[in-house]
C-alpha cells in the first residue's frame, strides 16, 4: 500500500491535562469533515470508548488516565477516509494485580460488575465484587455505579459497531472473569512433604478460574505450584515456594489480560483495514495520544518507561522547533546567533545508550538468574557515578533518582528485574493453547513481535523452556518498549508534525481552578517559553519569492508583476519595512511584518473602494439621467396620442348625430371552445416525483422526495427497461428473497407466527412514498431492499419522506447508516428509535404503517414466502413461486394470481385460522425457544463455572457461620 504525504498531531502534556479528550475531539472533527456514505467513520469513533475501557484507569493524578500509548493512523483517498490502523505502546499490565492507595484497576472490570445482569453474572461466574482481591474497594456511590453501567453499555455497543462477533465477546469476558477468579487463589504448605497446595477456602476459585479459562483444574494447579523441565530426556519437577507460586499466579493474570488487550487492537486493525487497490496512493493523518509525564509518591518500572517516552517526545519537539529552524537559517546564510535551549539529549543517552545505558544494564542484569534488584541498583551507582542527571538513592531506600526535563523523579527499584523479564510460568503457554476456549488458544498461539505487538495470524512453535527468562528468543519488556519507541520516532520524523500542548490547570482535579505557578512550571519544562522566545527573536514567517510576489504584487500598482526575487525586493523597497532579510530562496520576516504588510494592502483596498464608489456613482447617475429623459419623451408621446384619439372621437360623435339610422342587433356571444388536451398529459401525470438532490447534511439518506398531497401519486412500472436489465433485476430480487427466507424470516417473525405491522415486502421507494403520502407525521415502514440483502426504513417527515438504509454488519448487527448504535435485531432497532430520534434530524418513529390487504401487489413478495410451520410445504412450492415475476399492469390479473397461487399467510388474522394453527404455533414456539437457547453464546465450560460458584458460596457461608459461632 503506497502512502503519500502524511501529517502528525502530537498531543502531549502531564497526566490529566486532557490529551485523551483532545484526541477524541480531533477525531470527531476529522470524521465530520470527511463524512461519506459508509459506516467506517462511526466505527473509527467507537474505537476510543472501547480502548478507554480496557486501557484506562483511575490514578491519583487523573480519574481517566491512559495506562498505554496509542497511535492512530487515518488513511484517506479523495478526502474520504478509507481505513485506520492502531498501534499501542506499553500497557501497564502490573495494574491488573496491584494498585496503589487511591487508585483502581482498569475500567472494564468495574463496568462488567455494574452493567451485567444477574443472569449474565451467573453465566460468567461473577459474585459480589468485594470478594475479589484484584479490585478490592471498588464500590462507590449509587451514581458511580449507574455511570459505570452506562459505560458498560457503551462498550458493548462499541464492540458491536466495530464488528466483534458475539461469541468472541463472551469468550473475552469469560477470560476477564478468569483473571479475577485466579487472583483469589491462595496457597499453603502440605503437611506431608512441604510442597504447596491450594488452600481449602480457595478451591472453588481455582475451579472457577479453570472453567472460565477453559482448561483442566489439575493442569492449571501444576502450572502454579511447580515447574516441569526436561534435562537429557529426563523430566524434572521443581516445586515452587509460596512467593514463587503467588508470582506465577499474578504473572498468568497479567499476561492473559495483556494478550486480550493486544488481541482487541489487532481485531480493530483487521476490521478497519482499508479495502482499496494496493497500487492506490493514500494520504495519512496520524494522531498520537500517549501517556503524560508522571511523578508519584512511589514510581516504578512503568513510570520510568512513561517518562522515557516523554523525554523522547520533548527531544523531537526541540529538534523540530529549535534545531531545524536554526539549520534553516544556516542553509540560507543568514546572520544568526545560536539560541540556547534546554536540550535533553544527555538524559536520553543516560537511558538509551548502548552498552552502558540504564535499559541496557537492566537487560544485562535480567539475563542473570541470580541477579536481584539490589545488584541492579549497585550496577547503576557504579556506572553513572558523576553523571549530573543521575543521583543514587539515599539511606536504606532501594532506588535512584533521574533529573528529567520536567523535574527530578525518584524511582523505587523493587520489582524492576521481574517486570522487565516479564516471565510466564513454564507450560502455561501449552496449557492455554490446548484450551477449549478458541480465543484463549489463539492468544497464546500468536507471535509477539519485537515491539511487543500481538500477531494472531503468525503462529510460533512451542519450544521447551522458551518461556524462561534466559531464552534468547524472549525479549524483555524494556527492549520491546525501546523498539516500539524507535519505530514511533521514525514515523514522526518522516511526517509533518503539528503539536498540541495540553496544560493541566490544577492538581486537585477541580473545574474552574487555575494554579498560576503550576501553569508556569508546565510552560517552562514543555519548552513553550523557549518557543515563544525563538519566535520573537527569530524569523517566524519565511515565504518563498513566488509566494510573496503573488500575494503582495498589488503594492507595485502595475499589471503583470513577475514572481522573481527582483520583484520582491521592489515591493519591499516601496514600503517602510525594516528588519527583514533576503535569503537564497526565500524572504525572512519578523512576526509583526505580516501585520504591517496587511495595513499597506488595506490602504490600497480603501483606495480601490473609493475609486469604485465614484465610478459607480457616475455610471448610475448617467444611466438615471438617460432613463429620465426617455421616460419624459415617452410621456409626451403618450399625451400627444391621447389628444389625437380624443379629437377623432369627437369628430365621430358629431358625424353620428347628423345621421339617423335603425339600431343594429347585437350578435350572440359564442362559448369558447375547450383547449385541446395535450397528448402527453397522461404520461406527465404518471411520471413520479423527481428525487431531491443529495447533500452533505443528508448524506446517509440516499433518497429524499418531497410529498405533495395534491399532486399525482407515484406509479410503479412506468420505467422502460431492456430485457437484460429486467433479467438482472429479477435475479437480484430472487437472491434477496432467498436471503430473507433463509436468514431473516425467523428472526423478524413474532411469537404468533406473523410479521410486525411495520415490515413490508419488497416494495419500491415510490410505492413506500405512495403508502405514506396521506399518513400522519412520524409514520414509518421497513421494506426489503430490491438490489441488496438488507432493509430500508422509510419515514414520513414534514412535507417529505426520508429513506434510511439499514446496514447488515458481518457480526449480525443492524445499524442505520450514519448512526452510532448497533442493534441485535430489527425489532430492537425499531423500538430504540421509537424513543430516540434518527440523526441528524432526530426523527422519532411513531405510527407503523400497516399492510392494506393480502391481495395487494406491494406485499406479494413476502406472501410467497411459505412461512408455515411445516417444512414440507416449503419444499413443495416451485421456485417460480418463491421468486415471483415482476408486476404487471393489470390489477385484476394480479389479484387473481395472488388469490390462486400465493398463500397470504402473513395477513390472515381470522379467528378460525388462529384456532386451527394455535396448537402448531405453540409447538413451534417451544422448539424455536430451545433452538435459541442452543444458539446463544455461552462460556465453553459454563456448567463447570456454575458448579464452582456454588462451591464458593457454600464455603463463604460456612466460614461466615463459623465466625459467628466463635463470636457467640
Amino acid at each position: 500500500m503506497a502512502t503519500g504525504i502524511s501529517s502528525l498531531f502530537l498531543c502531549s502534556g502531564e497526566s490529566g491535562a486532557g490529551k485523551t479528550e483532545s484526541t477524541k475531539l480531533l477525531l470527531q472533527h476529522i470524521m465530520n469533515l470527511c463524512k461519506g456514505n459508509s459506516q467506517l467513520e462511526q466505527q473509527i469513533l467507537q474505537v476510543n470508548p472501547l480502548l478507554e475501557a480496557f486501557g484506562n484507569a483511575q490514578t491519583v493524578m487523573n480519574d481517566n488516565s491512559s495506562r498505554f500509548g496509542k497511535y492512530i493512523q487515518l488513511r484517506f483517498q479523495n478526502n474520504t477516509v478509507r481505513g485506520a490502523k492502531l498501534s499501542e505502546y506499553l500497557l501497564e499490565k502490573s495494574r491488573v494485580v496491584q494498585q496503589d492507595t487511591g487508585e483502581r484497576n482498569f475500567h472494564i472490570f468495574y463496568y462488567m460488575f455494574a452493567g451485567l445482569s444477574l443472569e449474565q453474572k451467573e453465566m460468567y461466574g461473577l459474585l459480589d465484587p468485594s470478594l475479589y482481591r484484584y479490585i478490592s474497594k471498588w464500590f462507590g456511590t449509587e451514581d458511580v455505579a449507574q455511570h459505570w453501567k452506562q459505560k458498560y453499555q457503551e462498550v458493548c455497543n462499541a464492540l458491536d459497531m466495530v464488528g466483534f462477533q458475539e461469541q468472541e465477546q463472551v469468550d473475552m469476558q469469560a477470560i476477564l472473569a478468569g483473571v479475577l477468579s485466579l487472583g483469589n487463589v491462595t496457597f499453603e504448605p502440605q503437611e506431608s512433604d512441604g510442597s504447596l497446595k491450594v488452600s481449602e477456602s480457595s478451591q472453588g476459585w481455582l475451579k472457577a478460574a479453570a472453567g472460565q479459562f477453559g482448561v483442566q483444574e489439575d493442569e492449571l494447579l501444576k502450572c502454579l505450584v511447580c515447574t516441569m523441565s526436561v534435562t537429557r530426556g529426563e523430566q524434572i519437577q521443581r516445586f515452587h515456594t509460596q512467593q514463587q507460586a503467588e508470582d506465577a499466579r499474578d504473572s498468568i493474570a497479567k499476561v492473559a489480560y495483556g494478550r486480550v488487550f493486544g488481541w482487541i487492537v489487532c481485531k480493530i486493525n483487521e476490521l478497519l483495514a482499508e479495502n482499496v487497490d494496493p497500487e492506490v496512493e493514500l494520504r495519512e493523518i496520524g494522531i498520537l495520544d500517549i501517556f503524560g509525564f508522571e511523578n508519584f509518591a512511589v514510581n516504578r518500572f512503568e513510570q520510568l518507561c512513561i517518562n522515557l517516552a516523554n523525554e523522547q517526545l520533548q527531544h523531537f519537539f526541540n529538534h523540530h522547533i529549535f534545531q531545524m529552524e536554526q539549520d534553516a537559517y544556516r542553509a540560507e546564510e543568514l546572520p544568526w546567533e545560536t539560541i540556547t535551549f534546554s536540550n535533553n539529549e544527555p538524559v536520553l543517552n543516560l537511558l538509551l545508550a548502548k552498552p552502558l545505558g540504564l535499559l541496557s544494564l537492566l537487560d544485562e542484569q535480567s539475563a542473570f538468574p541470580q541477579a536481584t534488584d539490589k545488584t541492579f541498583v549497585d550496577k547503576l551507582n557504579s556506572s553513572f557515578k558523576g553523571n549530573v542527571y543521575f543521583q543514587p538513592g539515599r539511606g536504606r531506600v532501594l532506588g535512584f533518582s533521574i533529573i528529567h526535563y520536567a523535574g527530578k523523579v525518584q524511582y523505587t527499584a523493587g520489582g524492576f528485574l521481574e517486570k522487565n523479564r516479564d516471565t510466564l510460568p513454564a507450560n502455561v503457554r501449552g496449557l492455554f493453547i490446548n484450551s477449549v476456549t478458541p480465543l484463549l488458544s489463539l492468544l497464546f498461539t500468536a507471535t509477539i513481535s519485537r515491539t511487543g505487538t500481538l500477531m494472531p495470524h503468525m503462529k510460533t512453535k512451542i519450544v521447551p523452556g522458551a518461556d524462561k527468562f534466559n531464552s534468547k528468543r524472549k525479549q524483555s519488556a524494556g527492549a520491546q518498549f525501546r523498539h516500539s519507541l524507535m519505530v514511533l520516532m521514525e514515523r514522526m520524523y518522516s511526517a509533518n508534525p503539528h503539536f498540541v500542548r495540553c496544560i493541566k490547570p490544577n492538581s486537585q482535579k477541580q473545574p474552574g481552578v487555575v494554579d498560576s505557578q503550576m501553569l508556569l512550571q508546565q510552560l517552562r519544562y514543555n519548552g513553550l517559553l523557549e518557543t515563544i522566545r525563538i519566535r520573537r527573536d527569530g524569523f517566524s514567517w519565511r515565504p518563498s519569492f513566488e509566494e510573496f510576489a503573488e500575494r503582495y504584487g498589488i503594492l507595485l500598482v502595475k499589471p503583470d508583476v513577475s514572481l522573481t526575487k527582483g520583484s520582491c525586493l521592489e515591493i519591499l523597497q516601496s514600503t517602510d519595512l525594516t528588519g527583514w532579510i533576503c535569503g537564497k530562496s526565500r524572504l525572512f520576516f519578523k512576526y509583526w511584518h505580516q501585520d504591517q504588510l496587511a495595513k499597506y494592502v488595506e490602504q490600497l483596498e480603501r483606495a480601490a473602494v473609493v475609486i469604485q464608489k465614484v465610478f459607480r456613482r457616475f455610471r448610475c447617475r448617467k444611466n438615471y439621467l438617460s432613463l429620465v429623459a426617455e421616460l419624459r419623451a415617452q410621456a409626451q408621446r403618450q399625451q400627444e396620442e391621447a389628444e389625437r384619439e380624443r379629437c377623432q372621437q369627437l369628430a365621430v360623435e358629431a358625424e353620428a348625430q347628423k345621421r339617423i339610422s335603425l339600431p343594429v342587433p347585437v350578435p350572440r356571444k359564442r362559448r369558447p371552445l375547450p383547449c385541446p388536451r395535450p397528448q402527453t398529459a397522461p404520461d406527465m401525470l404518471s411520471q413520479p416525483p423527481v428525487p431531491r438532490p443529495r447533500s452533505k447534511l443528508t448524506e446517509f439518506t440516499p433518497f429524499d422526495n418531497f410529498l405533495h398531497l395534491s399532486g399525482p401519486r407515484p406509479v410503479m412500472g412506468t420505467e422502460e427497461q431492456t430485457g437484460e436489465e429486467a433479467k438482472i433485476k429479477q435475479l437480484k430480487r430472487g437472491a434477496t428473497l432467498r436471503w430473507f427466507r433463509e436468514t431473516q424470516a425467523q428472526k423478524v417473525m413474532q411469537d404468533d407466527g406473523a410479521f410486525p405491522s411495520w415490515l413490508h415486502g419488497m416494495i419500491s421507494r415510490r410505492e413506500a412514498e405512495n403508502l405514506l403520502i396521506d399518513k400522519p407525521l412520524g409514520c414509518f415502514l421497513v421494506r426489503i431492499s430490491q438490489s441488496r440483502p438488507g432493509y430500508t426504513l422509510t419515514y414520513r417527515g414534514e412535507g417529505r419522506c426520508r429513506h434510511y438504509m439499514i446496514e447488515m454488519q458481518p457480526n449480525a448487527r443492524y445499524v442505520i447508516l450514519g448512526e452510532d448504535r448497533a442493534h441485535t435485531s430489527l425489532t430492537e432497532l425499531v423500538r430504540y428509535h421509537q424513543n430516540v430520534g434518527i440523526q441528524p434530524f432526530m426523527e422519532i418513529l411513531t405510527v407503523p404503517c400497516g399492510q392494506k390487504s393480502s391481495e395487494s401487489l406491494d406485499y406479494e413478495d413476502l406472501e410467497c414466502l411459505t412461512l408455515t410451520h411445516s417444512t414440507s410445504t416449503e419444499e413443495s412450492l416451485p421456485k417460480e413461486q418463491s421468486c415471483p415475476p415482476g408486476p404487471s399492469t393489470g390489477k385484476s390479473t394480479l389479484q387473481a394470481e395472488a388469490a390462486t397461487i400465493l398463500r397470504p399467510l402473513w395477513f390472515r388474522r381470522t379467528k378460525n385460522y388462529q384456532e386451527q394453527q394455535s396448537l402448531d404455533k405453540g409447538r413451534k414456539k417451544q422448539k424455536s425457544s430451545k433452538e435459541g437457547d442452543n444458539q446463544r453464546a455461552f462460556p465453553r465450560l459454563h456448567s463447570s463455572i456454575r458448579m464452582a460458584m456454588q462451591e464458593i458460596q457454600k464455603s463463604s457461608s460456612a466460614s461466615l457461620n463459623g465466625s459467628c459461632t466463635e463470636l457467640q
